[in-house]
């Protein structure tokens, strides 16, 4: 069967839910729905996110920075349920008024900065501290092309497939297909490149594997839309023993559960103010060092 057609009015208006799992906090205008301030914690940086792919890359970087040795990289890590629309608060939309998770402020000079963004979060953090991205030459440079490919290249992958393929209330062949295609062209870009070289800007660890693992590492490894087998990601074999590579660094999976409010119960951590935060069980699995 055929998908049906639509003809596109001659002005599109919203006058009703688009439906699917995201229907009812999907509205085309931005700005706070309701009076409601951000909670702020004793660390300097303070975190507003949820463990989304894009919330990850920042809990990532925070726990390989604190693995590091890097103290002044404390934070406070704050639930945002934006199933309940807690991005349309007030305080969250004066911290990014795009009204997406994560949003970070960063108090530790004289003025309150706002962070938004989780590209802009990186960098901002990996140029504090001096981590995770050179400072200048062709090293930086090739950082920075893969973090750009990865924030223009996750919405194919995310409000694509991952929208059309799990979440949307039909399912047509039209736009899986699609995007379908278009994912696994870019897990083809992915495989080549990490044919000749340990991570995907050469031979160091830098913010645009945070950036790019929560969203293709984790589909390979089986955590992302249940697509892992549609999309045949066993027969990216570089990508496969990259993304085990990286999900075998304890930060990673301390970075994976800061703001966790789904799954399995042993894997949430809902907020994360301290390192002792992480439960006892947790830290025997997950070890305290990295490598």
């Amino acid at each position: 069967m055929s998908d049906p057609t639509y003809t596109p009015p001659a002005k599109w208006t919203w006058d009703a839910e688009s439906g699917g799992q995201f229907a009812s906090i999907n509205r085309p205008i931005a700005g706070p729905t309701a009076d409601k301030e951000l909670p702020v914690g004793k660390h300097p940086f303070q975190l507003y996110s949820l463990a989304t792919p894009n919330g990850v890359k920042v809990t990532m970087m925070f726990e390989e920075l604190l693995a590091a040795g890097v103290t002044g990289a404390e934070y406070d890590a704050w639930l945002v349920n934006i199933g309940d629309g807690d991005q349309f608060g007030s305080g969250f939309v004066e911290a990014n008024p795009n009204s997406k998770i994560p949003a970070l402020i960063d108090r530790t000079g004289d003025t309150r900065l706002r962070v938004f963004e989780s590209g802009s979060i990186l960098i901002h953090l990996a140029e504090k501290f001096g981590m995770f991205l050179p400072a200048s030459g062709p090293e930086r440079t090739e950082v920075m092309n893969w973090l750009m490919w990865q924030m223009g290249s996750a919405p194919f992958l995310g409000g694509g497939f991952g929208h059309f393929y799990a979440y949307a209330p039909e399912k047509y062949e039209y736009p899986i297909n699609r995007y379908a295609m278009e994912s696994k062209r870019q897990l083809d870009v992915l495989d080549r490149e990490l044919a000749t070289k340990p991570f995907i800007a050469g031979d160091a660890y830098s913010i645009a594997d945070m950036a790019i693992w929560p969203w293709y590492g984790q589909l390979c490894l089986g955590r992302l839309y249940s697509a892992a087998e549609f999309l045949d990601v066993e027969s990216y074999g570089n990508v496969m023993a990259w993304a085990k590579k990286i999900d075998a660094r304890p930060a990673t999976l301390r970075g994976r559960m800061v703001n966790r409010a789904f799954g399995e119960p042993e894997l949430q951590l809902h907020e994360r103010h301290d390192a002792t935060d992480f439960d006892t069980q947790t830290q025997d699995k997950i070890g305290t060092s990295d490598t």
